[in-house]
This record gives structure tokens, sequence and C-alpha cells, in this order.
């Protein structure tokens, strides 16, 4: 047959075996069994080959021929087609092999730095604000496809609300982005930079915005509110009041274990690992906080224990309380600088003595290493001095006595 003998007609009335041609190396072969398929053969360096172009049911006549015509270019440049196909198909392989999900990369380069950060809080930090804000969104998408538009779906709908969250978040993701490009994971530019990039996207937000911090509630509504919460009949409500009568954080209170608490002397000690400061906590536990100790279920490790077996409450469970008890303008961290104000205003406790209280670091280096004590028996009576104000109206103005002394 001459160059364009075949027809689709044709095509399908052919049934005895052999090889059929179109021209210019292009053949249609009909097996012994009926089965019809597209072969290109052509001669390379004094040898004879041929490339199957795949089955007449998934290969029109008009792609076999445009197939066979790209076949004669890379001939003419004296490229092999069936090494070009080959090596083509391994470059695919190779880089479906090196794919991985934003999600992977995202534990891969926590897993890489983890050593290096200074404590557990900051992994889990860094864990918690990926998997609440980024898995949703970019968990599933391969890193190399992140995008401009995916990053601001990220971004845009806690901008404003939670700023420092976001603003946070928006530095992980650049850094995990150019982790990825340095491991080959994806190329291009970083569609999570600030500057010259981002900042032109989002909107800027004032320094007085951004350092408002966490809803608190005012100290004079405290003991009101504490009424209210003691009322509440369920785990959550129990964390709740001791993270507030122990000044403590969200992590620090859902993480406590039975362990870590001695009745006997009264003090629950929160290892380094769950500690922003980095360093060991003794927390001074006042009657109150200590009745709540023997309310709780007691089976398990934790203390306020979850639905989760072996699991403590998760991270939402004190905003779940707070959102229940209608006072979704609070946030559980907030009662860390109700506290602090009230301790600031209602009592003559020194400074260092409430900024100890929060775990806070205290002065300057050269300070410090002065100061080794952690003022236990001061934050003693200033969290006893707490727990009775809580649990009691007291009158606008008025200044806590603290054994009739200054609490210094």
């Amino acid at each position: 047959m001459g160059r364009g003998n075949l027809t689709a007609l044709k095509i399908a009335a052919l049934s005895t075996p052999g090889r059929y041609g179109d021209g210019g190396g292009l053949y249609l072969q009909v097996a012994k069994g009926g089965t019809k398929a597209w072969l290109f053969r052509f001669m390379l360096d004094g040898r004879a080959r041929q490339m199957g172009l795949g089955p007449v049911e998934l290969v029109s006549l008009a792609q076999a021929r445009e197939k066979a015509i790209q076949a004669r270019q890379l001939l003419l440049d004296g490229i092999d087609p069936i090494d070009a196909r080959d090596a083509a198909r391994e470059a695919r392989r190779a880089e479906k092999a090196s794919a991985i999900t934003f999600k992977e990369a995202g534990a891969r380069y926590v897993a890489t730095h983890r050593a290096g950060w200074k404590n557990a809080v900051h992994v889990r930090q860094w864990e918690q604000t990926l998997e609440t804000y980024c898995d949703p969104i970019l968990g599933s998408v391969s890193v190399a496809e992140v995008n401009v538009g995916m990053v601001l779906k990220v971004l845009e709908p806690i901008w404003l609300d939670k700023h420092e969250t976001a603003s946070r978040l928006r530095g992980r993701l650049e850094a995990i982005l150019d982790w990825s490009t340095a491991r080959g994971y994806r190329k291009g530019d970083n569609p999570a930079r600030w500057r010259g990039h981002l900042e032109n996207l989002l909107p800027r937000i004032s320094r007085a915005k951004r350092i408002k911090g966490h809803a608190a509630l005012p100290y004079e509504e405290a003991p009101a509110f504490m009424h209210a919460l003691r009322a509440r009949n369920d785990v959550s409500s129990r964390a709740l009041e001791f993270l507030i009568l122990t000044a403590a954080r969200t992590g620090e209170v859902i993480g406590a274990r039975w362990s870590e608490v001695n009745v006997a002397e009264k003090v629950w000690t929160v290892p380094a690992e769950r500690i922003k400061a980095g360093r060991e906590h003794r927390v001074p536990l006042s009657d109150r906080a200590l009745e709540i100790l023997r309310t709780v279920p007691t089976e398990g490790d934790f203390i306020f224990p979850g639905r989760a077996k072996g699991a403590g409450l998760s991270n939402m469970a004190l905003l779940g309380t707070l959102k229940r008890m209608g006072r979704e303008d609070l946030t559980a961290h907030g009662f860390r600088s109700t506290f602090r104000t009230w301790a600031g205003e209602r009592t003559n406790f020194a400074r260092e003595v409430a900024e100890q209280s929060l775990a806070h670091v205290v002065g300057d280096a050269v300070e410090r290493a002065y100061a080794r004590g952690d003022l236990f028996e001061k934050r003693r009576r200033l969290m006893s001095a707490w727990a009775g104000y809580l649990a009691t109206e007291v009158t606008a103005g008025e200044v806590v006595a603290i054994h009739g002394g200054l609490g210094r």
C-alpha cells in the first residue's frame, strides 16, 4: 500500500493477520487473534527497529500518523524515538517518586529542625498550626503545586482576627516551601514570601491592633464568671477552672499528668518541654485547685482526660467551654492577663512574684544569674489570694491584704 492508503473503513474490515502499511514507516499490525495495533518501523545506524504506538481502540488513525511524524522528526536529529520515549517515561516516574504533599513536606521540615528548636512547646506549636490551618487546604496538595492562591486561602480567613497566628503561619509556610525548593521538590518563586510579594496582597495591620493580645476578662468580673463556671459539671470546665486558678497556659493544663502532682506538698511541677521558657516550672496549688484534683477522674495518666482513650483534652476543649457559656469574646490564654492585671492593681506583691507565677523570664541574663530562686513561697501566698478573690466578691478599689504585710 502507498502513503495514506489506510482508512477507518479498511482498518475495521481487515482481519487477516499481517502488517498493513500506511506510509512513512507507519503500519497496522493485525494479530492472529484479531487484535490490531500500530507500529512505526525505521532504520537507525544500519539496524531495523520498530516501536509500538498503541492499539487501534485507543489510538486513532490520525493520532497514529501524528505519532509517526514526531518519531521521524526525532530521527532527523539522530535521536532514537524508542530511547526518547523510554527516557520520558523514566523522567515521569522519577518526578512522581520525588513528589510529596505539602503535609509530608511540613512533617519532614519539622523533623529536620526539631533538634535545633528550644523546646517541645515550639515543636507542638508548629505541628498544631499546620494541622489546624494548612492541612484542610494544602495537606493533600503536591508541594510542587502550591501557589499564591492556595497560600492566600490559608491566610486570609485569619489575617485580621488572628493576625499574630497568621503572621507566624505565613513564616512557617515560607520556610517549608523554601526547604522544599532546596530539596528539589518544587521550583520557582516562593508564593509565601512577604517582602515584595504578599505584602502587596494582604492588608497591613497596625501595631496597635497587633499587640492587642488575647481577649481577656476584666478582673472585676472574674468572681462572677468563676461562679458560673463552677456550676458546670464536665471535665473541660474543671480544666478551665484549674487553668484560671493556676494562671497556666492551655498546653500546660491539657497535658498535665498525675505524675507531675505532689498532693502532700501542694505542688504541680510542669516539665520544661511544656513550658514556653523551656525550663521546669513549679506551680503552688491552692485549696480549690486541690479540690478540683480530687473531683476529676483518676483513670489514666492525664489529669483532664479527653474522649480518646489514653489522651488528654484537645487543644480546642477550653475554647469550646467558653463558647457553650456564651463567652466567645474570651480566650483561655486571656485569663493570664486577668490574673496579671489583678495582681498588679489589687495586691502589693512585687512584680517579679507575679511574673514568676506566669512562668515568665524575669530580668536580663545578669539579673537572672543572681536570682536563682523561684520565689515559691511568695508565689504560694499570691496564688492563694487569687483563689480567694475568685471565690468571693471584692469591693472595687480595695487592695487585698496578704497576712497583714506587703507580700514582698
